[in-house]
Order: C-alpha cells, then structure tokens, then sequence
C-alpha cells in the first residue's frame, strides 16, 4: 500500500506536523527523507529494510558509498543526500557549542562529539580546546587511528593548547566496533596527557569514549 492510502494521521510527513518530530520513530524520520519508495515498497517499508540491513542509523549515516548502493533504490545520490544531513547536523551542533556562554558539563559536549564520531569507520581523535570560563576556542582534529602516543603525542596537544592560549581541554575518540569500554592505551595516554597540561596549567578537563550512537566520560566515570 502506498503512503498516500495510509489514513493521514498516520503519514510520517502529516504525524511530524501535527504531533512533532519526537513523535517519529526512526523509520518514519527516514521516510521523510526518502520521500518515495520504490516499485512494490513505500518509503516507510524501505526505510525499515534499511534499518534492518544497516542496524541503526548511526551504523546507516557510516555506511559507505558501495554498502548503500548496494540496497534498492539507494545510488549516489541519495548517499550525497545522507551525507550532506550528517554534515548539517554536525555543523548546527558545533555552531551551538561554540555560541554557548560555557560548557558547564560533559553532556554538553557529548552530543556533539557523539554525532561527529559516532558514524565513523575508523577512529578519530578530536580535542575541544576552551577558555578560562569552559568556552570553545577550536575544535580540531588530533589524529587519526588508535589511541596511543604512536598516534598522538602529548606535548604536541600542549603545544596547540599553547598557541589557542587554551585554559582548558575535552579529548575525545570513537571506538567503531561500538564497544565503549576504554582500552588500556585509552588510559595510559589520558594519564600522560593530563601531566602534560598540567604542567602548563591547563585542564583536561574530560576525556570522551565514542562508540555508535554513546557515549562515555572519563570526568563522569571517576577516571580523571
């Protein structure tokens, strides 16, 4: 049955307008998106397929160009669309992050993070670098690959926080497989990095463990 037959409080286009976007499951969100089906399938059953393929849409957001093209109906295309949402999405986070007065706690920053990283097929490192009153100076980059100081050297962080004229700093990385736990080198590196600004009189005020769609804090866990 198409979606047009559905009676209307049950479109995924009319339900949001009337009853908000919460309202939404994640397949009527990716309906919307799609906006049609294909031969024999409405937007909200190809939504569901993709959602059963791919897992969630976090793991859906990181799929790649092949493993998306692969599914009926979705080419290049809409993967350029999909990407262009995550990028919007992860834009509007930092633009409010970097507009708020202060970072007053870690969950102010773990969506963020979370959205930036969670997606991602490899892992990367991301320092959030603030001012004396916790607000954002520069979000960037460190590094890419597995933690440890074969990747990320701590007295090139305190250099960079030197040059930002940073008081404090939020690191950051993702685990692909999704596994939260923090890995042994997570640890030992958080260690050494912390001595290293602390040297220089500079927080380190949390360090953030991504995998999917959660998240967890080292300042929250008792860790720092």
């Amino acid at each position: 049955m198409k979606i047009l037959d559905w009676p209307l409080e049950e479109r995924p286009r009319e339900k949001l307008l009337q009853k908000g976007v919460a309202s939404l499951s994640d397949a009527e969100l990716l309906a919307i998106f799609l906006r049609v089906g294909v031969q024999g399938c409405s937007a909200v059953d190809m939504a569901r397929q993709l959602l059963n393929e791919f897992g969630s849409l976090t793991a859906l957001f990181g799929a790649s160009q092949a493993q998306l093209s692969e599914m009926k109906g979705m080419g290049a295309a809409k993967y350029a669309q999909l990407q262009a949402v995550l990028e919007m999405s992860r834009r509007a986070l930092a633009e409010e992050l970097e507009m708020k007065p202060a970072i007053a706690s870690p969950a102010d920053a773990q969506r963020y993070l979370t959205l930036r990283l969670g997606s991602l097929s490899y892992e990367s490192i991301v320092g959030v670098f603030l001012d004396t009153q916790n607000r954002v100076l520069s979000i960037e980059e460190l590094a890419r690959g597995t933690l440890n100081q074969s990747h990320l050297y701590p007295r090139e962080v305190a250099r960079k926080a030197l040059l930002l004229n940073a008081a404090g700093l939020i690191l950051a990385h993702n685990h692909p497989s999704g596994v939260l736990t923090p890995s042994q080198s997570d640890h030992q590196l958080t260690a050494a990095l912390k001595q290293a600004l602390a040297s220089l009189e500079i927080r380190l005020l949390d360090h953030i463990v991504v995998g999917g769609n959660k998240s967890l804090s080292f300042a929250e866990s008792g860790w720092l």
